[in-house]
């Protein structure tokens, strides 16, 4: 059984990572904060938020002592804090000054590893804050990192698709093209499991990614011997992109958060589902287990941050927590409605959509006419607002029945884009997205973390077209 305990709110924006230590939960954001809460009380520490970036936050984890934290941002930096007292001990620059992804700290606390969307990845000293060692995977960003338990390995994945298998002297051991559409997060059991075949002891790792799929795999890492992949299985619950996946500590039971809205917990023996998870509204884009305990946080673009407490003495294999987000939204009751309504600003309207028993099939047949008429909405930006927030549900309806191509996506917000334009760094993005990142005074690309020579933001009606006829390809 899964409780839903606690739901954090605070972030402004979408929430990108969350990661605990033995005490704190941390969380960061596209709002450009990190937040750290206490484990007993859930309430923030008293010098949260932590603001040093100055763009979207990506990544955030605790060192294994749980004295560090590292967060990485688009601003192109790693920092490094201090948990106990929240400063900041160092801002480390990405090699190329691309924006950084994401960031592992290696077991025994002394290495940090960070990547980077142009590839790189860097290697950084933690007691003395300098730069070990520096390389790059041959294709694709890097947005996925897990270090082997001895620390002597670590594995990236990237955009292209790959696994890569390092040693510490960031020497390319062993590549695998595991996911077809792009690799979106990795991450390494510490507790190893027998082979049956020959005896060896390997670690079980897990990725995932835009193909909706999850792999499990088994790892040797040897120092003499170096390195072994072998496949597993595949995990298939998911009926969009995997975004983020992560084992318990006890290597048990593996967790998953998807586009499709849904946390999926696996048991990694069998590959049954255990639990899956339905309580967000938007895509979930991060998910992690608590060390020594059976503490689940789960984090979205809904804002939220979701702690479940799992009750493994009551096992209930294939379970469902409150509503199934593979339920059509034409099925949705009043409730979901009104859950709905919260998750997109609009709790003001939860009353008068329930006196006039507004159910999912009502909620996507409102027009501008029955929103002023029946509804009795007066405020022409108000029933605006409304009618474009039911727009982008049936465009997320749409989105979540087949993969959408990555050129349809904003680099920005990662969802499908409905009025796309073309900015000075040759990338397309949806335009309130990207007025939204100028109105803040940033000059540098979002993509390259380089100055924009121009401000000039020009229509890409092509792009736009062939999103139209994708989508009514889709309709049909």
């Amino acid at each position: 059984m899964a409780t839903l305990i606690h739901t954090l709110s605070d972030h402004s924006d979408d929430v990108n990572c969350c990661a605990f230590s033995s005490s704190c939960l941390a969380t960061c954001s596209l709002d450009k904060t990190v937040r750290v809460y206490s484990l007993s009380t859930w309430a923030e520490l008293p010098y949260s938020p932590l603001r040093g970036h100055s763009y979207a936050v990506h990544c955030c984890c605790f060192s294994p002592s749980g004295r560090l934290l590292a967060s990485c941002s688009t601003d192109g930096t790693t920092a490094l804090w201090d948990v106990r007292d929240g400063r900041r001990l160092a801002l480390l620059p990405q090699p190329r000054a691309s924006p950084v992804r994401v960031c592992r700290f290696s077991p025994a606390d002394t290495r940090l590893l960070s990547g980077a969307a142009d590839g790189g990845l860097a290697l950084w000293d933690t007691r003395s804050c300098g730069l070990c060692r520096s390389g790059n995977v041959k294709d694709g960003s890097l947005v996925a990192c897990a270090f082997s338990p001895n620390g002597n390995f670590f594995v990236t994945g990237s955009s292209s698709g790959d696994l890569t298998i390092w040693d510490d002297r960031m020497r390319c051991l062993y590549n695998e093209k595991a996911h077809d559409l792009g690799v979106t997060c990795c991450d390494i059991s510490a507790h190893p499991v027998s082979d049956s075949e020959n005896g060896s002891k390997y670690f079980q790792m897990a990725s995932c990614g835009q193909d909706n799929q999850i792999k499990l795999w088994l790892v040797l890492f040897a120092d003499s011997l170096g390195v072994e992949l072998k496949y597993k299985c595949t995990l298939n619950g998911h009926s969009a992109p995997v975004l983020a996946c992560a084992f318990s500590y006890d290597g048990q039971m593996l967790v998953s958060g998807s586009v499709d809205k849904c946390v999926i917990i696996c048991e990694t023996r069998t590959g049954n589902t255990l639990h899956t998870l339905s309580r967000h509204t938007r895509y979930v884009t991060t998910c992690a287990f608590a060390p020594q305990s059976h503490l689940l946080a789960t984090g979205s673009m809904d804002k939220t941050v979701h702690i479940w407490q799992l009750d493994l003495k009551q096992p209930s294999a294939g379970s469902s927590v409150e509503n199934d987000s593979k339920v059509a939204v034409e099925d949705w009751s009043e409730e979901d409605v009104s859950a709905w309504l919260c998750a997109q600003d609009l709790a003001d309207f939860v009353r008068l959509f329930k006196m006039n028993n507004i159910d999912g099939k009502e909620l996507l047949s409102l027009t501008k006419e029955s929103l002023a008429n029946e509804l009795k909405i007066e405020s022409l930006g108000l029933r605006s607002k409304i009618l474009q927030k039911i727009e982008e549900l049936r465009l997320t309806m749409i989105s979540g029945s087949a993969p959408v191509p990555d050129e349809f996506l904003c680099p920005i917000t990662r969802e499908l884009m409905k009025d796309p334009v073309i900015a000075a760094d040759g990338y397309s993005y949806e335009r309130e997205a990207m007025e939204h990142w100028l109105s803040n005074k940033r000059r540098s690309s979002p993509m390259t973390n380089l100055p924009l020579h121009s401000l000039l933001l020009t229509p890409n009606r092509t792009l736009k077209m062939a999103i139209s006829r994708w989508l009514e390809t889709q309709h049909k």
